[in-house]
């Protein structure tokens, strides 16, 4: 199972043709999803006078060579090790959703785009397997256990709301996915299937209500964060949802899924 592309199975069914343009589908919703959300929140729009307003209040000049080094820093702490969570377990979380969504989505276009009728090297359909075995251990794990409604609330883990569409149409979408690779090209296998095309499409097609484009816009606030402190001018941006203060009030994937 681990070492077979099941995008091949596929293309005995089903031309490889309709299932690359379902992935060039799914990538204009996100190109378009994000737009409509940045220009619809006006999210651009208030970072960029955010960070006009903390240039003229700071007391210090930063220079270009600065915010390259700052930016440097940003993409190391907060973008690829999660510096910025206070607890351990969500972090740990976090990374496990994070690099197993990056995996799970790197191989799913390799292997349709360059292996859509063979198993290909086997690192991809592991990287696949793997990526989408990742997004489930920790989005299960903050789901049920990290939450803050349901670790320090005591709510129910099955209270769910629209801010919770991101992370439950992605464990959807990495659980069927897995399941349907599973049991091939059985009845039920084909129903596994057609719930992995739905769940993955809901997840995709819903960014304009989800928090999908938070893990882009994320990395711009925390470096925007970074000048504004050097330039020696308090940011208007919140405190990470780990935070004492804030804590019980955090609702869906922590601050930057």
């Amino acid at each position: 199972m681990f070492t077979s592309n099941p995008f091949a199975e596929l293309s005995a069914y089903i031309p490889s043709a309709v299932t690359e343009t379902f992935i060039v589908t799914m990538f204009a919703l996100v190109v378009v999803g994000t737009l409509f959300d940045v220009i619809h929140k006006k999210s651009a729009k208030y970072f960029f006078e955010d960070w006009q307003k903390s240039k003229t209040k700071g007391t210090n000049q930063v220079g270009g060579g600065q915010v390259m080094s700052m930016a440097a820093q940003t993409l190391a702490s907060e973008v690829l090790t999660s510096s910025e969570f206070c607890s351990t377990q969500r972090r740990i979380s976090h990374l496990l959703t994070m690099y197993g969504f990056i995996g799970y989505v790197v191989a799913t276009a390799v292997m349709v785009f360059g292996y859509p009728a063979s198993d290909g090297p086997a690192v991809w359909p592991m990287m696949w397997h793997i990526g989408a075995l990742m997004v489930c251990i920790g989005g299960y794990w903050f789901w049920f256990f990290i939450r803050a409604d349901v670790s320090a609330e005591g709510n129910s883990p099955f209270n769910v709301s629209q801010a919770d569409l991101f992370v439950l149409s992605l464990l959807a979408s990495t659980t069927w996915a897995l399941v349907w690779s599973w049991l091939g090209t059985s009845i039920i296998g084909w129903l596994a299937f057609g719930l992995y095309v739905l769940s993955t499409t809901i997840l995709f097609g819903s960014i304009p209500w989800s928090k999908f484009a938070h893990m882009f816009f994320k990395p711009s606030a925390a470096l925007q964060k970074r000048v504004a402190e050097a330039a020696g001018s308090r940011s208007n941006l919140p405190a990470p949802a780990d935070k004492p203060e804030t804590f019980g009030s955090a609702r869906g994937m922590p601050t930057n899924y």
